[in-house]
């Protein structure tokens, strides 16, 4: 189940990370300096059959399986720490 960090309302953000990528990270720092409520989970940190189903989810925006993989409104992906396309995305 995917970690809920508390920030503004806006587009819904699910991040596929894992906790180890520094350009994960620079995303989930983004999100916090934004103050934008999102979503993510940590891939790496996952039992095996959690970590299936989330790298699948993935998969589907992602065919690379790359991380990060930042998916807003279930409409936009952002594969890497992209900032410009993450700021315009998110309208700030």
């Amino acid at each position: 189940m995917a970690i809920h960090v508390q920030g503004k309302k806006g587009p819904h953000i699910m991040l596929y990370t894992l906790s180890t990528c520094p350009k994960c990270q620079k995303v989930k720092n983004l999100m916090a300096e934004l103050e934008m409520e999102y979503f993510y989970e940590d891939a790496d940190l996952l039992a095996d059959d959690a970590r299936r189903d989330i790298i699948a989810d993935m998969e589907r925006w992602n065919p690379k399986r790359s991380f990060p993989t930042t998916v807003i409104d279930n409409n936009h992906c952002v594969i890497g720490y992209q900032e410009n396309d993450l700021r315009i995305l998110l309208r700030t």
